[in-house]
């Protein structure tokens, strides 16, 4: 039986009547819902597809799929498979390597490509309506790779007001074109990109966030160039939840956003997020951490066939708690919040 869906002002209500911090996941379809021709896979793959080698456009074909997770995720698979069962012809598992290292890097450019190319793209009466969803919430963790959270939290001419930290300062290079991420000054931190971004690098020393303040240079811009030069944003994009949380767990940055969440208590607004099998390094921080209720956004029919496996998967989460430590989990209209100042109907599901 599909669940009865409050509004989200209803939901919002009710997490004021809570103790304790109110907390907000965002997915991709918090950027799909303002530019789905953008940041849907679908759209990505037919920008991506006459960059990629034969053998990877194959791959994408015999999977029946537009997803570079999935086809990622299968490559890796299927290399580990081949070293066992075709061990005396090492090129092929080097092959599939290859074509994985090289999408992996490929929607990367490609999401930059694609991306709007100025914080005008957006509206002041949109930026109006994210800021009033978002003001809602006093920490914000998001999975998106694109500029908009930031575009967002920087309109600080356009009410209503947002506190926003994502850890990052000048640092001690006062002429740098970029500012730094500074590990001992995050207690304020409230904004997190739990896979990276397209604006932040890895620059081993240091991790960087590329701004239009010390430059001059619109973001995108910068970010396109660098892609250029092969630097490439710290950037999680592996295919399944155990490799993405290896590659967090290798990044002081990440692990330290992935702890973050880890800690959190009171409520949790998850919007925009599919709750797929590659969520789940993210949804199994439910069963630790001291959240105890959760709101899920749900976009169209909740008993279409797109929604009911994330609606399985909500229904399970903060399974694995014991004792009286339970989560109690509620649902909610995706589209009455009104995102982007206007209600998106969906007619296929989002994928991570």
């Amino acid at each position: 039986m599909p669940p009865k869906l409050l509004s989200f002002d209803d939901a919002i209500a009710r997490a004021n009547q809570l103790p304790g911090k109110r907390h907000v996941l965002l997915g991709n379809g918090f950027s799909r819902a303002l530019f789905d021709k953008v940041f849907n896979y679908t759209a990505l793959f037919e920008r991506a597809k006459s960059k990629l080698s034969p053998t990877a456009a194959k791959a994408f074909k015999a999977l029946n799929t537009t997803n570079f997770e999935e086809v990622m995720r299968g490559l890796r698979h299927a290399s580990a498979l081949v070293d066992i069962y075709a061990s005396s012809k090492p090129s092929v598992a080097a092959a599939m390597r290859k074509d994985l290292d090289a999408i992996r890097d490929l929607l990367a450019a490609t999401i930059a490509e694609s991306h709007p190319d100025r914080p005008s793209s957006i509206t002041t009466e949109q930026y109006a309506s994210a800021k009033k969803f978002l003001s809602h919430f006093d920490c914000i963790y998001t999975s998106n790779y694109d500029l908009l959270v930031y575009w967002t939290a920087m309109q600080d001419e356009i009410d209503p007001k947002l506190k926003h930290d994502d850890g990052f300062r000048s640092g001690d290079d006062f002429g740098a074109e970029y500012v730094v991420w500074e590990v001992q000054n995050t207690d304020d931190q409230n904004i997190h990109y739990l896979h990276g971004a397209l604006h932040i690098f890895d620059a081993g020393h240091e991790v960087q966030k590329y701004t239009w303040v010390h430059t001059q240079i619109p973001l995108i811009e910068q970010i396109r160039d660098a892609l250029k030069e092969n630097k490439y944003p710290l950037f999680v994009s592996e295919g399944t939840w155990q490799e993405k949380l290896d590659r967090i767990q290798h990044s002081n940055y990440l692990g330290r956003a992935y702890r973050s969440f880890a800690k959190i208590g009171g409520s949790l607004f998850i919007y925009g997020l599919s709750l797929a099998p590659n969520d789940e390094h993210i949804l199994k921080l439910l069963d630790h951490n001291k959240i105890k209720d959760v709101f899920v956004g749900v976009f169209g029919n909740p008993d279409a066939d797109w929604n009911k496996p994330m609606i399985d998967r909500a229904k399970k989460l903060g399974e694995g708690r014991h004792g009286s430590r339970t989560l109690n989990v509620h649902f909610f209209d995706a589209e009455s919040a009104q995102v982007w100042d206007r209600p998106v109907p969906r007619k296929k599901p989002r994928k991570p």
